[in-house]
Parts: C-alpha cells; sequence; structure tokens
C-alpha cells in the first residue's frame, strides 16, 4: 500500500510506535542544499512528547541519524536516508487492548483492513509516523529557505477559545514563547487551562492549526488533478487527527457576496498585486503570489483516560479502561506537523513547476 508522499520530491515513511525504529527516504532533494542537522533536530524537538505540563509525559530523545544523500554538509542529489530509534516504549500499558477496538481509533479498520493489527500505541496509525513528516519537511525547508520562502504555522483555536483569523496583526517570533504555540499570549494562557481541565477531567480536545506560506512565487500548481491547494488539502488530511481543511476564507466566505470577496487586482509599481487576499494566495488552483493561507482542523485525541464502552473483536460488548501516556490536545505537538507537510508539498510542485517551461 502506499506510503510515499510527493510528486518528484518524495517522502516514504517506514515503522511503527513501538518497533525499532521510525525512519524514511527523501528522493529528489535538490543537489547543494546545506544540510544543517541541528535544524533538523530542532524541528524534531518541537514534535518531540514530555515538552510541557500539556504534552503526553512520554521522554523520547527522538534524535535524528542521516543514512545516505549528504556528502561535506550537502545535498548530494541521492536519496537520503534517516532513522530515528524508538527508546522509552512501554507495551504492557497497550495489553488490555490486544483484543479490544478503542473508539475513534484505527483498531477496528485496521483489523478489518489487514487480518491483523499491531496493538501497541497503535502501531503504524500511531502519531509517532509523523517524525519521518518532520525530518522530511525539514529537508524541504533548507530547500526553500534558499529560494525565499518560509512556512510557518501556529495554533489560532482549542475548543472554543480563538485568536482573530488576521494573521498580519500577530509577531510570529511569538509562536514558540508559549507551550501552545499561539502567537497571542494573553489567549494562549487561556488555551492552556482549558487544555489543563480536560486533562484533569482524562478527557481531550481539539483545534485549528493557521498556516501560511510567505515568498511563494507565481505559478506553482496543476490545472485540474494537481491544483496546488488540493494537494496541500490532501497532505494536511494525512496527518493524524485531522477533520478539515480550508484556503482563504473557506467555510467563513459562504455569507459573503462575490462582490465583497473578489481579490482586485491593480498595478503596483509595475507590478500586478492584490488588494486583498481572500483567495489565500491560490487561484485556479495555481499560486498567485500571495501568501499562501490555510487552516487545519483537528478533532480530540480519540484517547480518553476514562472508562468507555465498546466491544471486543468477537463482538462482545466490554468497558475500556486506557492506561498509558497519552496527548490531551494534539495542537502544540502537531504545529511543526503541519508546516513539513505544507514545505514538502510547496518544494514538489516548485521542482515540477521547473520542468514546464524553460
Amino acid at each position: 500500500m502506499r506510503n510515499t508522499f510527493g510528486h518528484l520530491f518524495t517522502l516514504t515513511t517506514f515503522g511503527e510506535s513501538h518497533g525499532a525504529a521510525i525512519g524514511g527516504v527523501v528522493d529528489g532533494m535538490p543537489a547543494g542544499i546545506d544540510i544543517d542537522l541541528a535544524f533538523i533536530q530542532s524541528e524534531l524537538n518541537r514534535r518531540r512528547p514530555g515538552q510541557s505540563r500539556i504534552t503526553t509525559g512520554r521522554q523520547e530523545g527522538d534524535v535524528v541519524e542521516l543514512l545516505s544523500g549528504v556528502f561535506e554538509g550537502k545535498s548530494t542529489g541521492c536519496p537520503i536516508g534517516f532513522v530515528v530509534r524508538n527508546m522509552n516504549q512501554h507495551s504492557s500499558d497497550y495489553e488490555n487492548v490486544r483484543n479490544v477496538y478503542r473508539p475513534s481509533h484505527a483498531d477496528y479498520t485496521y483489523t478489518q483492513k489487514y487480518g491483523l493489527r499491531d496493538h501497541r500505541g497503535g502501531g503504524r496509525s500511531s502519531a509517532r509516523e509523523t517524525i519521518s513528516r518532520c525530518v522530511g519537511g525539514a529537508l524541504a525547508k533548507l530547500a526553500l529557505r534558499q529560494l525565499g520562502i518560509e512556512v510557518v504555522a501556529y495554533t489560532s483555536q482549542v475548543g472554543h477559545i480563538a485568536i482573530d483569523r488576521n494573521y498580519q496583526k500577530y509577531d510570529f517570533a511569538q509562536i514558540e514563547a508559549n507551550p501552545v504555540r499561539c502567537p497571542d499570549s494573553t489567549v494562549a494562557k487561556q488555551m492552556e487551562q482549558l487544555i489543563l481541565d480536560v486533562k484533569a477531567e482524562g478527557d481531550t480536545i481539539g483545534g485549528i492549526i493557521t498556516g501560511v506560506v510567505k515568498g511563494c512565487p507565481v505559478g506553482l500548481g496543476g490545472p485540474a488533478f494537481s491544483k496546488l491547494h488540493a494537494d496541500l488539502g490532501a497532505a494536511m488530511l494525512s496527518i493524524n487527527a485531522v477533520k478539515g481543511f480550508e484556503y482563504g476564507e473557506g467555510f467563513d466566505g459562504v455569507g459573503q457576496r462575490g462582490s465583497e470577496q473578489n481579490d482586485i487586482f491593480f498595478n503596483d509599481g509595475g507590478h500586478i498585486n492584490t488588494r486583498t487576499n481572500h483567495s489565500g494566495g491560490i487561484q485556479g488552483g495555481i499560486s498567485n503570489g500571495q501568501d499562501i493561507v490555510f487552516r487545519v482542523l483537528f478533532k480530540p485525541v480519540a484517547t480518553q483516560l476514562r472508562p468507555q464502552f465498546t466491544v471486543n473483536k468477537d463482538g462482545e460488548e466490554t468497558i475500556l479502561e486506557v492506561k498509558g501516556r497519552h496527548d490531551p490536545c494534539v495542537l502544540p505537538r502537531a504545529v511543526p506537523v503541519v508546516e513539513a507537510m505544507a514545505a514538502m508539498t510547496i518544494l514538489d510542485h516548485y521542482l515540477m513547476n521547473k520542468t514546464v517551461r524553460l
């Protein structure tokens, strides 16, 4: 089955949450890119567990080892293989779910599809698989950096608590200043308290992550079946717990008329520009040079630290009581994953666009 992302810039991932390692192979990385291993590790550090009191208490070093494709600090243009060893598994925490289907997890669907499943932490369906995405995304960011393209994401809503949708109001340098990764410090404290309250109840909560791509050139995206927003949407919807994707005005724009939402072109000192960006930087499936703005909706984490009714593999009703270390809210650790998927999508489309014309 497909474990590869991308067209020209590709990431193939492997590994399970309680296996020996998580890893991957990046192919299509342009040659001559400066490979900053410290930066790649810092991106993994943003994703790893145990960062704060609002994330899982699991402690993992998540140290990346690059196995190939890099020579004297630069990409060679050959496949870049990498691995991150799993070091802190508590597989016994999952013994009570060996034959039980956890509500809203992949347990039942995996069993029906493959005839078996790895019950330890969800196996391949575990969010730990996103480690590989963060490594691939970090490599893509290093390439995009040389093109002047920046990808940023932040938590914009937790439960009912949200900040203003206008990303231009915020200083992105403040995103990493709090454990929620929200650029509004006042609202971030409210979000953090809500997560702690939910955690104390053994429950979970979801929210929204906003992504922004700055410096994207005009012309990225296909005319029909590989539109830029379609591939961005597919990338985001492949992330664990994601339930929705929108760009530009998105669903909020349904209450507006075309006269309110159209982005008017004007001559900006010899350069064609738009006075607004309701389109979110993409028109006709192709980037128009404006900031690309999108939002990703994450459901509440399915694992509950409270009793739930369910059935076992024989269809017998039972009560499930989950053990272990789990996130009450996935958003803080999902921010770098959203950035990674966006970075790989943009670089992939940039490389495809280079083949269109000389």
